[in-house]
C-alpha cells in the first residue's frame, strides 16, 4: 500500500454489540496478496461517563487488530469523530458507523477508491446497502433506514483526507445527534474548494431493532435543521444536499389542532367541528402516506405496524414543530461559524505553569516557569478566561493532604494572578476515575463552570496526557515539552510549542474577542 493511501478507521460507538461484528468483518478482509488493512482502528467510546462502566466489546478480532480506544463521555457523534480523526496520522481517515458490516472485498475496494481520487477530491463516499426483509414490503422504520442508500456523504462509510478535515476543523460539535453533522461537514468541505466523490466500495447497514416510538424520537433532528439553516442560510437544503421534509404540513397540522382547542374553549361549536375535521384529515393523510408503502394486511407485522403508525402520526407533527421551534430559538440572531473562537485557556500546573517538583506540598517551593505570568496577564487583558486542570495523585497516595494542595494552589495564584477555574483530580491511575487526565472530565467540568462549549477551550500542558484529555474533551491541545516529556508524546501531538508564549501564538488566530460572551453565545 502506498503511503499516500495509508488510512485510519474511526468508529464512534455507544457500546452496541454490532461493533464486534464490524471488527470481525474487518479482520476477515480479502487482502489479495497485498497489505490493505488500516494503520490503526480508533474506536471512540462515546457512552456517558460512569464509574466502573464496562469497556466496549471488541470481540475476538479486537485482540489483534491495531485498535486504540478513546473515551469522550457522551458528547455526541460529531465530537466522537473529531476525537478519533485527531488521533490519526495517516493521509486518509475513514469513518464507519458501529452497526455496519464490511463485505470481504471492502478494504481492497476502499484502496481502489482512494487511489482513483484526484488531488482536489477531499472525500470519497462508500455505497450503503440496506438489506430489507424478503417476502414483504418494508415497515416505516425499515424504509427510513433504507434512505441511507441515497444519502449524500453519510459517515456510515465516508473517507476524508486528513488535510481536508484539518482545514475545516472537522465536524461541528453543535450537532449533538447522528443527524445533519455529516451534511454540514460536506458543505463546508466543498466551500473550502474541495470536491467530493462517490466510490465503488460498499458496506451493509442492517436495520437495527427499534422501539415503537422510534419515529417520534427521531423528530429531535428538526432541531438540527434549524442549526443547519442558521449556518448555511435559507438555501441550506440545497447547500447541504438534503431532501425536503414535511415541516410545513406539520405546522399546518399543529395550527389547526390549536385552533380546535381554542374554538372549543371559547364555546364555538361550528368552528370547533370544522377545525377538528381538518385536523383529522391532515392526520389521516399522514397516516395513510406512511402505511400505504408498507406491509400488507396479510403480513404478520401489519397489525403492530398499523398501531404504531396510528398513534405516532398523531404525535409526530407536535414533536417536529416543538423541536424546530427550540432549534430556531437556540439559533436566534445567527450562529458563528465553526470552529468556535477560543475563549478560555486551561493550563496544566506542574511542569507547565510552575516547575515540576514531584508531590510538592510546600508553597515556598513554588517557582513559576519562565514567562508564565506575562502570558497569563496577556490573556486576561484580552478577556480570555484562564484556568488550571491538574492531576494530584499525591492525595490518594497519602503523600499530600488537601490543605497542602490548597496552599500550593494559593501560592500559584499569588505568583501568577487569579484563575477563573481550578480543577483538581485527587485520584490515582488505578482508581479509573472520570476526571484524571488523559480522561476529559476536568476539562468538561471547567468548560461547564465557565459557561463555554469544550470546543471554545484550549489546553496547554507538558505531557501527552494533557493533549489526550483535550482531544477527548473536544478542546484544542497544545504541548509545551518539558524534561519529563517523552519523544513519542511530542510526535503524537498536533500542536507543539517551545514555550508558553509560543503556545499562545499557535492559538492567536482563534483567540476570542475582548468579551468571553462570544463563546457563551455560541453554545446556547
Amino acid at each position: 500500500m502506498s503511503p499516500a493511501q495509508d488510512y485510519t478507521i474511526v468508529v464512534p460507538t455507544i457500546g452496541r454489540p454490532s461493533l464486534a461484528v464490524l471488527l470481525t468483518s474487518l479482520a476477515a478482509q480479502e487482502v489479495h496478496g497485498a497489505h490493505v488493512m488500516p494503520q490503526e482502528v480508533v474506536v471512540v467510546d462515546d457512552r456517558p461517563a460512569a464509574p466502573g462502566a464496562p469497556g466496549v466489546d471488541l470481540g475476538q478480532s479486537g485482540a489483534w487488530l491495531p485498535v486504540r480506544i478513546v473515551r469522550t463521555g457522551g458528547r455526541g457523534p460529531a465530537a466522537a469523530r473529531n476525537a478519533g480523526w485527531r488521533c490519526a496520522r495517516t493521509p486518509w481517515v475513514v469513518f464507519l458507523d458501529d452497526d455496519v458490516q464490511l463485505p470481504p472485498s471492502w478494504a481492497p475496494d476502499l484502496l481502489a477508491d482512494l487511489r482513483s481520487a484526484a488531488p482536489r477530491v477531499g472525500g470519497v463516499q462508500g455505497r450503503i446497502v440496506v438489506p430489507l426483509p424478503p417476502g414483504r414490503r418494508p415497515t416505516d422504520w425499515e424504509r427510513s433506514t433504507a434512505g441511507l442508500e441515497s444519502a449524500r456523504w453519510a459517515t456510515a462509510d465516508m473517507a476524508y483526507r486528513r488535510v481536508t478535515l484539518e482545514q475545516v476543523s472537522g465536524f461541528d460539535e453543535r450537532f449533538p445527534r447522528a443527524y445533519r453533522e455529516d451534511a454540514d461537514l460536506a458543505a463546508r468541505v466543498r466551500r473550502a474548494g474541495w470536491t467530493l466523490a462517490q466510490g465503488e466500495r460498499h458496506v451493509l447497514h442492517p436495520v437495527r431493532p427499534a422501539a415503537d416510538d422510534v419515529s417520534l424520537r427521531v423528530q429531535a433532528g428538526t432541531f438540527d435543521d434549524a442549526t443547519l439553516r442558521a449556518l448555511h442560510g435559507r438555501r441550506w437544503r440545497t447547500v447541504a444536499q438534503t431532501g425536503r421534509g414535511r415541516l410545513r404540513l406539520h405546522l399546518a397540522t399543529v395550527a389547526v389542532a390549536a385552533l380546535t382547542v381554542a374554538a372549543a374553549l371559547t364555546r364555538r361549536p361550528r368552528l370547533t367541528a370544522v377545525a377538528a375535521w381538518v385536523w383529522a384529515a391532515f392526520t389521516a393523510d399522514f397516516f395513510v402516506r406512511r402505511l400505504t408503502p408498507g406491509p400488507r394486511p396479510a403480513d404478520e407485522v401489519f397489525a403492530r405496524e398499523a398501531r404504531r403508525l396510528a398513534w405516532t402520526s398523531v404525535a409526530i407533527p407536535f414533536a417536529a414543530v416543538a423541536h424546530r421551534a427550540r432549534g430556531e430559538w437556540n439559533a436566534r440572531g445567527g450562529l458563528p461559524p465553526w470552529p468556535l473562537p477560543i475563549d478560555a485557556v486551561l493550563f496544566d500546573r506542574d511542569g507547565t505553569l510552575i516547575e515540576d517538583i514531584p508531590y510538592n506540598g510546600d508553597p515556598e517551593a513554588v517557582r513559576p516557569t519562565e514567562g508564565a505570568r506575562a502570558v497569563l496577564d496577556a490573556l486576561r487583558s484580552r478577556g480570555v478566561l484562564v484556568g488550571v486542570v491538574t492531576n494530584q495523585s499525591g492525595l490518594c497516595r497519602g503523600l499530600l493532604t488537601a490543605a497542602q494542595v490548597q496552599s500550593v494552589n494559593a501560592e500559584v495564584e499569588a505568583r501568577l494572578g487569579p484563575f477563573d477555574t481550578w480543577q483538581v483530580c485527587p485520584h490515582c491511575p488505578e482508581d479509573e476515575c472520570l476526571c484524571r487526565k488523559p480522561r476529559p472530565g476536568m476539562i468538561l467540568a471547567a468548560a461547564q463552570e465557565l459557561g463555554l462549549a469544550p470546543a471554545a477551550c484550549a489546553v496547554v500542558g507538558d505531557i501527552g496526557a494533557d493533549v489526550e484529555a483535550a482531544r477527548a474533551a473536544g478542546a484544542v491541545g497544545v504541548l509545551v515539552p518539558a524534561p519529563a516529556t517523552r519523544t513519542e508524546e511530542v510526535a503524537e501531538a498536533e500542536l507543539v510549542a517551545a514555550d508558553l508564549a509560543g503556545a499562545i501564538d499557535l492559538l492567536a488566530a482563534r483567540l476570542g474577542a475582548a468579551s468571553p460572551e462570544l463563546g457563551r453565545a455560541a453554545w446556547r
